[in-house]
């Protein structure tokens, strides 16, 4: 089968082809825009998708080497994610279905993340469990099947990507500021500042402690020094990177403990992140798990785990028809 994705639940555009349960192309538009205003705007997201669309389609088309009478089906990321950008992606997928008399695909954003461990080898056989963790979702999930996963934790406040990104703000870092936190962090000392790690029960998470926690001690340390941060950047950030870790990782370690799960995956833009996937690797070490990444072009926001997960949805006859809406807090189920 030959399948077109779309994805465009935020600020990037992207669009992939899949044959035959392969990829054959999968093209990202960034946007740019967003940087001067600190974080996504999404009405400006929005105009961007329109703007970006149809080339992103059609350098995924040519670069397959297929044209759109070629495909079989026409996918699409449903939600969650922002309404106006959804709305973009959903439209447009469901125009070319219908235009082609094509079936169609609704993907659930989340669903497409944890399933892009399945795009290349190695793969992880289910069941396994799956931390999700991205700008906008921190999530534990029980993956038991391609289309029968279980969400068994996740944040009640602020996601993981938040939490960099919000603090890195604090630090003066330009936006997004996670990767620019990354960077910095290998370069400082983790145990130099202490922070503290959000404890909540069962197996959810919660960042927005951390945040007011590092407002506040920077309040204090540059009433006493304007140029703490400057002078100790690189240790503020291995610190909180650290503290975001150790909270993610101390979930993890009780979930998979609990579930009797060793096959554990990482999914979600912040598994991009080193620290996170040496944090991760040691502790498999220690645990005894068998830990599955997926590589950095399937870790972010990209229409190839949209791809992959409409291959399975195609395997199993879900499809949608053309009343199907966009979705910006659809549930993983």
């Amino acid at each position: 089968m030959t399948i077109l994705a779309i994805e465009s639940s935020c600020d990037d555009t992207s669009a992939a082809v899949m044959v035959g349960g392969e990829i054959r192309s999968n093209v990202v538009a960034t946007q740019q825009v967003h940087e001067q205003y600190g974080g996504v705007v999404p009405e400006l997201a929005s105009r961007a998708h329109q703007q970006h669309l149809i080339p992103v389609v059609d350098a995924a088309l040519q670069k397959a080497g297929i044209s759109k009478n070629d495909l079989d089906a026409v996918a699409f990321t449903q939600g969650p994610g922002l309404l106006g950008s959804l709305l973009v992606g959903g439209m447009f997928a469901k125009t070319l279905a219908l235009a082609l008399g094509k079936p169609l695909i609704a993907v659930n954003h989340m669903r497409a993340h944890i399933l892009a461990h399945f795009i290349e080898a190695p793969r992880p056989a289910f069941p396994f469990l799956c931390l999700t963790v991205s700008g906008g979702h921190t999530q534990l999930v029980v993956v038991r099947s391609a289309l029968d996963m279980e969400i068994i934790g996740q944040t009640t406040d602020d996601a993981a990507g938040e939490a960099f990104d919000k603090t890195g703000k604090l630090l003066g870092l330009p936006y997004p500021a996670g990767p620019h936190l990354d960077k910095l962090a290998r370069q400082g000392n983790p145990k130099r500042f202490a922070f503290p790690v959000g404890t909540m029960p069962g197996y959810d998470f919660s960042f927005s402690g951390l945040k007011t926690a590092v407002l506040y001690f920077l309040k204090k340390e540059m009433a006493q020094n304007s140029d703490f941060i400057q002078e100790n950047l690189p240790d503020l950030c291995a610190s909180i990177q650290h503290t975001i870790i150790q909270t993610l990782l101390r979930q993890l370690r009780r979930a998979a403990h609990d579930q009797g799960l060793t096959q554990v995956a990482l999914a979600g833009g912040v598994a991009a992140n080193s620290g996170l996937r040496q944090a991760l690797q040691d502790e498999a070490e220690a645990q005894g798990w068998q830990v599955f990444i997926p590589a950095f072009q399937f870790c972010t926001d990209n229409a190839g785990m949209v791809a992959m997960t409409a291959h399975f949805q195609y395997q199993a006859g879900d499809f949608a028809n053309q009343l199907v809406s966009s979705d910006p807090r659809l549930k993983l189920t």
